[in-house]
C-alpha cells in the first residue's frame, strides 16, 4: 500500500504500532531505493515540523499492521505547544538522520548478503514476528539491487540454515546466524535505536510516540485517527 508519492503534500503524518513504513526515493526511470524505514519508534512525516508540507520520497507500508495517522495540521499545532511531543519529535529527527547516514554507509560497504541479514534483524526486531511477509522484487526495491542478487542472497541464509523462504514470505530459524552474518552496522543502528527508547525525563519507551498520539485522539475527539 503506498501511502505517498515524491511532490506530493502531506495531508497527515503517520504512526506505525505494529506495521512498518519504508520511505524510498525514486529515480526518473522508476526504480526506488529504501533510505529509510519507520516502526514503532517514530513517525511518517516528522519533516512536518521542519516547515515542508511536500514529501520528496515515497512512503510504502512494507510490513502491514496497524499505524494511526493525524492531519498535518493538528501534528504542526501540537508540536508548537512544546513539552513531550516537541522533544519526542526532535528526538526522533536526529536519531532518523544518524539511521540514514548509516544506511548510506552499509549500501555502499557491505554486501548484499550482510544488508539482507541486517534488514531481516530490524524488521523482526520492530515486528516481534519470525515471519516476515515480503517479496524478492519488494526487497529488491527496497535495498536498491538486482532481484537476482537477492534471490542468490536469500537461497544462501536458506541453505545456511537461517532463514526459510516460500511464496513471499521469509521465516526466521537462526537469529544468531544471522546477527554473525550481518555487518556492524546492525549493532549501530540498533543502539541507536535503543538510545532512542530508553528512560528520560519524559519515560520514552517503545511504542510511546504513536501510543500519545492515539491517546491524544481518543481523549480529543478530534480527526485524524486510522488504522491500515
Amino acid at each position: 500500500m503506498i501511502l505517498c508519492e515524491p511532490d506530493s503534500r502531506l495531508g497527515y503524518a503517520y504512526f506505525p504500532t505494529t506495521s512498518v513504513i519504508s520511505i524510498q526515493r525514486v529515480t526518473v526511470d522508476g526504480a526506488s531505493t529504501e533510505v529509510a524505514s519507520v516502526g514503532s519508534e517514530g513517525v511518517f512525516g516528522v519533516t512536518l515540523i521542519m516547515g515542508d508540507e511536500v514529501t520528496g520520497s515515497r512512503a510504502v507500508v512494507q510490513s502491514p499492521g496497524k499505524m494511526y495517522r493525524l492531519r498535518s495540521e493538528i501534528l504542526i499545532e501540537e508540536f508548537a505547544r512544546g513539552a513531550a511531543v516537541q522533544f519526542l519529535l526532535l528526538r526522533y529527527a536526529r536519531a532518523l538522520l544518524a539511521l540514514m547516514a548509516q544506511g548510506a554507509v552499509c549500501n555502499q560497504r557491505h554486501s548484499i548478503d550482510q544488508q539482507l541479514c541486517r534488514w531481516i534483524l530490524l524488521c523482526q526486531d520492530r515486528r516481534g514476528s519470525d515471519e516476515l511477509a515480503m517479496t524478492h522484487e519488494l526487497l529488491a526495491n527496497t535495498l536498491g539491487v538486482r532481484r537476482e542478487g537477492i534471490t542468490e542472497a536469500a537461497l544462501r541464509l536458506q541453505n545456511a540454515g537461517r532463514i526459510a523462504y516460500r511464496r513471499g514470505r521469509i521465516t526466521i530459524i537462526d537469529r544468531r546466524g544471522l546477527e554473525a552474518g550481518c555487518c556492524e552496522c546492525y549493532g549501530v543502528m540498533r543502539q541507536e535505536y535503543d538510545r532512542l527508547l530508553e528512560p528520560d525525563a519524559y519515560t520514552v519507551h517503545k511504542g510511546l510516540l504513536a501510543a500519545s498520539v492515539g491517546d491524544y485522539l481518543a481523549s480529543s475527539g478530534r480527526n485524524g485517527h486510522g488504522l491500515v
